[in-house]
């Protein structure tokens, strides 16, 4: 027969198992909201291993225009131009409350946005 201690402490061991120790994952410098320089608004989340590029405000709100994948300052993936729907190699490179964003062709051709962030 298991004493009423026996069992408390059997409890206590098995909850403090269950919920183990508690940790905070620290956001990625590039996820938040962005002001283009056009103007909009984009929020950067992370969206499964990735995170991706969202228009929030302006013509193409809620359209998805990429996807970079990384960690600290240097992140590198897929950027869509919402004009004409076409995809380029990316990178974005964070440096405080700026972001440089670079989509290129045959990484020959390329052209860059700084955004800021809000």
């Amino acid at each position: 027969m298991i004493s009423m201690k026996d069992a408390c402490t059997a409890a206590l061991i098995v909850g403090a198992a269950l919920t183990g120790p508690i940790t905070a994952r620290a956001a990625e410098p590039i996820e938040g909201n962005w002001k283009t320089e056009s103007g909009e608004t984009a929020q950067i989340g992370q969206c499964g291993p990735a995170y991706c590029v969202t228009m929030k405000t302006g013509k193409y709100a809620g359209k998805k225009i990429g996807t970079l994948s990384g960690t600290g300052a240097d992140y590198s993936g897929e950027i869509t131009d919402p004009a004409n729907d076409k995809t380029y190699s990316g990178s974005a490179a964070v440096a405080g409350s700026a972001m440089k964003l670079k989509g290129c062709v045959l990484k020959v051709l390329c052209k860059s946005q700084t955004w800021s962030r809000l």
